[in-house]
């Protein structure tokens, strides 16, 4: 149950505030675990995070465990199978923006050792703070997130709008979105 003294936004669902608790925003520095992000914030373009949640383990059975090697090399008749797949949001762009999206991932991990060194760049390789006390102070993107969606647009990635991007960072604690009275805004900073 959400207690007063965190961020409002999960509402009363189990699976968000678990969420919000031990995901959202928390540093994160693992290629696929990056990676799994970046496929499900690009999933949500349009659609709710609650949305995209609640089918979280769909997509992690669907798309192989989120295994970047696998998904750069899925076949017509793999994206065929998807658009199938009842478990996942069967929009034919974005599946295909996925394979395409492991493609870039890949060639980025090896241009620049890790996909976790390329992406962090773009804080200056720390989280950046915000002191917001309501939601609707929180912005849709930044000018970090502008700079990261036209190099990864620039790279070749799809779905990657600064929108999503801002998403993205928030998600993997790039930036630390968590409000001001949320007892998990001063638990990030001492991460």
């Amino acid at each position: 149950m959400q207690t007063p003294n965190t961020c409002n936004w999960p509402g009363n669902d189990p699976l968000m505030i678990a969420y919000h608790d031990n995901e959202w925003g928390v540093p994160l520095h693992d290629d696929h675990k990056l990676f799994e992000f970046m496929i499900l914030d690009a999933f949500q373009a349009g659609l709710s995070w609650k949305t995209i949640l609640h089918r979280r383990e769909g997509f992690r059975n669907a798309f192989d465990g989120f295994d970047a090697v696998k998904i750069a090399d899925y076949t017509e008749e793999k994206i065929q199978e998807l658009m199938q797949d009842t478990r996942i949001i069967r929009n034919q762009a974005k599946i295909r923006s996925t394979v395409s999206n492991a493609q870039a991932f890949l060639n980025v991990q090896k241009e620049f050792g890790s996909f976790d060194k390329y992406i962090w760049q773009f804080t200056g390789g720390t989280t950046l703070y915000n002191n917001w006390t309501d939601l609707k102070q929180i912005p849709a993107k930044s000018s970090e997130s502008d700079a990261m969606s036209k190099d990864l647009i620039k790279r070749g990635f799809k779905f990657c709008g600064s929108t999503i991007c801002y998403a993205f960072m928030q998600a993997a604690g790039m930036i630390n979105d968590h409000l001001t009275y949320c007892s998990k805004h001063p638990l990030i900073k001492g991460q």
